[in-house]
């Protein structure tokens, strides 16, 4: 992440404010990188980290985590602590942050189904971000399977970043890999309904786009499939069934 922020021309020391969608580590991981080397090129501005309830939690396990690192830096000289520098916030939906620049909106989606009878039934939430600016708005999905919700909060949106995928081609990656055969049948049901139920398959952000009468959608959180090669073409053809507008498969360093 930090390598890519840096190819596109941001210095990530001046990064004060985090969104984070939800809880999942594929969604979280580079937080860790970016608390660490912000703090290590001498961050000292606190660094707000927004999203769902953990959100907190997950900062402070982080901290947490670089606390040999920090104690050794204490040591040869540094005195900044980490909890100065780094502070999650737990929000609600809604309107969530506003500067003279941007303002930002969380609506809770529907990635997560967690089961009444579960500990963990209602504690963590899945959020879609609306981020509106003077000269334009762009709505992230995050990871979500079909949502009013987010049909309404992409309304109007100048561009839609939305996750797209199959759950076929994933569970193909996952037979060629051994993975699927390891599973027990209760497991394989359980996966294939996360897929189905809790993401969006390319017609499902087509009919959403249409809905939301945005002008451009951006596809993401591309998965591997046994194409080493995929271009995700495909998906375009399959949303653009549905959505009239602009379609584009996501890659790094993109800007629109």
């Amino acid at each position: 992440m930090l390598r890519r922020l840096t190819q596109a021309g941001v210095n990530f020391r001046q990064i004060g404010k985090v969104f984070i969608t939800h809880g999942h580590d594929d969604h979280t991981a580079g937080l860790g990188t970016l608390m660490s080397v912000a703090w290590d090129f001498q961050r000292h501005d606190p660094i707000a980290v927004y999203g769902p309830p953990g959100t907190a939690t997950l900062v402070k396990g982080a901290i947490q985590y670089f606390t040999v690192n920090a104690e050794i830096r204490w040591a040869e000289g540094r005195r900044t602590p980490l909890a100065d520098v780094f502070v999650g916030h737990d929000v609600v939906p809604g309107p969530i942050y506003q500067d003279k620049n941007i303002q930002v909106t969380a609506v809770e989606n529907t990635h997560f189904h967690i089961p009444e009878g579960s500990p963990y039934y209602g504690k963590y939430k899945s959020y879609s971000y609306r981020f509106q600016t003077p000269d334009r708005v762009v709505v992230f999905t995050g990871d979500t399977g079909p949502s009013d919700a987010v049909t309404e909060l992409a309304r109007n949106a100048d561009i839609l970043v939305s996750e797209v995928g199959s759950s076929e081609d994933v569970k193909q990656v996952l037979v060629k890999n051994g993975t699927w055969q390891g599973m027990t049948a209760e497991q394989q049901t359980a996966f294939m309904r996360h897929e189905v139920e809790e993401h969006l398959t390319p017609d499902e952000v087509g009919r959403m786009a249409a809905r939301a009468h945005v002008r451009t959608v951006v596809l993401s959180h591309l998965l591997p499939t046994v194409n080493e090669h995929d271009d995700y073409l495909r998906y375009v053809t399959e949303v653009k069934k549905f959505f009239s507008g602009q379609v584009v498969v996501a890659k790094d360093l993109m800007e629109f």
